[in-house]
Parts: structure tokens; sequence; C-alpha cells
């Protein structure tokens, strides 16, 4: 049984104030940033959760800077309302705005629960994703042991949202350790 979507979805993280007039260096943890963040959207801060945790702030101006993201709040005009954030804070959208996920892609709160399987055999289910500098990786509980796995080809070979499965081609020794 797959849970209910939430109604907002994290779409950028926070990092810190830019310069002195009101901009801020934002993390995009959205595969279309360039849809995503365009002028007059809205963003909500969202707490560890999912949930609303402020009132929205709406995007006057985004665009890429290095690897990430140069953004100009409506209203914002200093650094000092910025520094008030907190860092790495989480900002959201409606999830009905968003393109839903293909078949073979999750939204990162559907995987933990989600069966794994190697060779056509259930081994296992994924209790956590966790992120890490070299990418994320799979927590996944195997007769009772946890595994971490990296969650990136050519290890995983399928992802079946409908099935609720991510099949897995593991170097040898992976799973035994």
């Amino acid at each position: 049984m797959t849970e209910a979507a939430p109604a907002f979805l994290a779409v950028a993280r926070f990092d810190k104030p830019h310069g002195l007039k009101g901009e801020a260096l934002l993390f995009a943890l959205t595969d279309e940033p360039d849809r995503v963040f365009v002028a007059g959207r809205a963003l909500t801060p969202l707490d560890g959760s999912g949930r609303p945790s402020g009132p929205p702030v709406t995007i006057e101006r985004a665009k890429r800077y290095h690897r990430q993201w140069l953004f100009r709040f409506q209203g914002v005009g200093s650094r000092t309302g910025l520094e008030q954030w907190p860092r790495a804070c989480l900002l959201g959208v409606p999830t009905r705005e968003l393109t839903p996920p293909r078949n073979d892609q999750l939204y990162k709160h559907e995987i933990p629960g989600v069966a794994v399987v190697v060779n056509r055999e259930r081994v296992g289910v994924v209790s956590d994703l966790l992120s890490g500098p070299g990418g994320d990786l799979l927590e996944i509980d195997i007769a009772g042991r946890q595994h971490l796995v990296p969650f990136r080809r050519p290890i995983v070979k399928r992802v079946d949202r409908a099935a609720r499965e991510i099949e897995l081609d593991p170097p040898p020794g992976l799973l035994e350790l």
C-alpha cells in the first residue's frame, strides 16, 4: 500500500545570503529547476516532516550560479532579512504543481519500505535513503542486518514504482558484508 503523497515537496535548500542586496544561494533538490524556479512561483518553508513552517516567499528572479542557484525574493531587499533564515531550510511547492515521477522513479518519501530484488528474488527491504558526499545510499534490511548500497547505476538495474521494487545487480560480496 502506497502512502498518500505529501501536500508539499522540497525543491530547494537554502544555503546562505549572497551579497548585500537580498540575494540568496540555494541548492536545487528538483530534477527540473529551470521549470520550477520561475519568477512568480511561491516557495514555502518546510519543517523536517515536509509540513509548512512559515509564510511563502515569491521568486522575483532565479538563475544558475556555479553548482547552486542565485535567488532574489520579492520584498527581500537586504542581506539582513536572509540572515534570520536557518541554514539548510527546505523550501517546497505543492505536489500538484510538480511533474509526477515516471514509473522508473520514486519520490524520496516513497523509498522506505520498497522491496529489494536480486536475480528475481526478494532479498530485503529499503529502510532509508541516506545522503552522503559520494551520493545517495540505500540502507537495506536483509535478514535483520543493515547494508548500505550506492543508489546508482550499474548497481541499481531497475526501479519499478508500481511494483514498489528496486532491482539490484550488486558486485560480489556487497550484500554479504
